[in-house]
């Protein structure tokens, strides 16, 4: 593989990381764009089983973060991310027999989706001391099996889906759902990119430069984010809006 692809596949890792430690969830939507789009590959399927590879690395990363910093609620986290696992091994494979140009404007809709889910007015309240209950686990293992159905098939993280869904069902804050939608990320992520990899449709220098320009990304993110903590809001919905023109792209492409 050229160099030239690999620094290009990691300049979209940078970007990404960038993009997800200061905004947080929908970041890593672009993934499979850039990779198409940019780096030039061809294989829709590779594209989406690549980055959800990046993805659950990512992702595993950054729940390492929140665990030490004592933000994941683990049993409400495991209960909902053991059912979307069943979801995401379901999603992928139903991917798979899915043609490629089909399953980029179902993806390009998707982004839509989630670009419009990010322009919606995030609340913190919530109960912070949450605690897992028999009823809570009624509500969270459909939840989870949803969001876990979408992340599979469109290989994305899903944590536009995640953070909402564990808030709904718990009543945690924005915060703890946030931090507790990472071993979603991570599981949903990693058995996507399982399923793809098992079929020789995971492309894995490219999952590697990935990660190593998403770990570049996240380092520089970090200055740039308390810079922009009085304007969260306008950058989210500039980011947002960017989605949903790279979605327009790939529909009108």
């Amino acid at each position: 593989m050229a160099m030239e692809t690999l620094l290009l596949a990691g300049l979209g890792g940078a970007l990404i990381g960038l993009l997800l430690t200061l905004f947080g969830g929908g970041g890593s939507v672009l993934a499979t764009p850039w990779l198409i789009y940019v780096v030039g590959l061809t294989d829709t399927h590779a594209a989406i089983g690549t980055s959800a590879a990046a993805v659950a690395v990512n992702a595993s990363i950054g729940l390492a973060a929140q665990s030490r910093a004592g933000r994941v609620k683990w049993p409400c986290a495991i209960t909902f991310g053991i059912a979307g696992l069943a979801g995401a091994l379901v999603g992928a494979q139903l991917a798979k027999q899915v043609d490629g140009d089909a399953l980029l404007m179902w993806f390009a809709i998707a982004m839509i989706a989630i670009a419009g889910s990010m322009l919606i007015p995030k609340k913190s309240d919530g109960d912070p001391a949450v605690r897992l209950t028999p009823p809570m686990v009624l509500k969270l293992a459909p939840v989870g099996l949803i969001a876990g159905l979408a992340a599979g098939f469109f290989g994305i993280g899903g944590g536009f889906l995640i953070a909402p869904g564990l808030m709904a069902s718990t009543g945690m804050t924005l915060a703890n759902a946030g931090a507790s939608s990472l071993v979603s990320v991570s599981l949903f992520g990693g058995a996507t990119s399982l399923s793809y990899a098992a079929s020789g449709q995971l492309i894995w220098p490219l999952f590697g430069a990935l990660v190593v320009g998403g770990a570049g990304g996240t380092l520089a993110a970090l200055p740039l984010a308390k810079l922009l903590e009085k304007r969260t809001a306008i950058a989210r919905t500039i980011f947002a809006l960017m989605v949903i023109a790279v979605a327009i792209f790939i529909l009108l492409d």
